[in-house]
């Protein structure tokens, strides 16, 4: 099968030429479009966001779709990518504890009982996985120097205890050091976020960590969709999530699945803060473009007209 020809390079004058021109683009101020461009660069921005403006089959954006509307969604998603990471860095830190608490209750606060494949659930599935955990565990607590709060640990005591070496990890390692620990230790685990299984935190883990790279390399954001779903919820049926057969249709690995995530696994305080947040982004995303464009945007996140409701139910 042939491949397409290779993009040629265009300057920033044919780039603006060939939004206004052949994609009717309305662009009222041309150096600072120039400027955009030079400063976020063609694919990133425009590549990047103008679906929810532009018609795929025609080639061409909306009719009254500006340059700004663009310009307005990549600050939108910019401020997106910091609010979720601020919270799912929330989230982390949580579980990182209750990781550590319950698993030092369970055996003791000596690494070697962290570096004990017989202090996990072992089983042929997942035997190899443990194994490597247990490298990983035994390079930070051992050899590495990047951590000074780990090498304090290892030259006073000659003892570093899972609580300094659970902040070592990442949000994946963490999410994959639950997911083997024993059903005893998980479910200290889960009890403590209320009504969750270990199985369903597991789920809510592995979604929050895709969305977690999403927003620490700087991807779109807005309507990125995981290969992982959170669980079926309560908030699924109150909120009248649209459903083929007993498949929900969407908000199971979407924004708006995420942000049930954080329903679940924020403290009430954070989650309101969090929800007054996204409000104020939603409206100042409103107010430089239009309503209408707002509506297109909740569109493309899987935001239900009645996402606002979101705390009114019990979990």
């Amino acid at each position: 099968m042939p491949k397409k020809p290779i993009k040629p390079f265009i300057t920033y004058s044919d780039q603006i030429n060939i939004l206004t021109q052949k994609k009717q683009l309305n662009i009222s101020d041309l150096s600072y479009a120039q400027g955009k461009l030079r400063d976020i660069g063609y694919y990133s921005l425009i590549d990047g966001y103008k679906d929810i403006f532009y018609n795929p089959m025609t080639r061409t954006y909306a009719k009254g779709t500006n340059f700004t509307d663009i310009v307005a969604l990549y600050e939108f998603d910019e401020n997106l990518r910091s609010l979720v990471f601020k919270y799912i860095c929330h989230v982390e830190q949580k579980i990182r504890s209750l990781i550590s608490y319950s698993f030092c209750d369970a055996f003791s606060e000596n690494q070697s009982a962290y570096l004990n494949s017989s202090n996990y659930n072992i089983s042929n599935k997942n035997r190899r996985d443990i194994s490597k955990l247990i490298s990983i565990f035994t390079y930070e607590a051992n050899q590495n120097t990047e951590h000074s709060y780990v090498v304090y640990q290892r030259n006073t005591y000659g003892n570093v205890p899972l609580w300094v070496i659970m902040k070592t990890l990442t949000l994946g390692q963490t999410s994959k050091m639950y997911s083997f620990m024993l059903p005893s230790i998980k479910s200290k685990v889960s009890v403590q976020y209320g009504n969750i299984t270990e199985k369903e935190l597991i789920q809510y883990l592995k979604v929050l960590t895709v969305f977690r790279n999403i927003c620490a390399h700087n991807e779109r954001l807005f309507s990125f969709e995981t290969r992982f779903e959170i669980p079926n919820t309560i908030l699924h049926k109150k909120m009248n999530i649209p459903q083929k057969g007993t498949q929900y249709l969407y908000v199971k690995h979407d924004m708006f699945a995420l942000l049930i995530a954080f329903r679940y696994l924020l403290c009430k305080e954070d989650f309101k803060a969090l929800k007054k947040e996204l409000t104020k982004l939603l409206t100042s995303f409103s107010m430089t473009t239009s309503v209408a464009q707002k509506n297109k945007l909740l569109q493309a996140m899987h935001f239900p007209p009645n996402w606002a409701n979101i705390t009114r139910y019990k979990l």
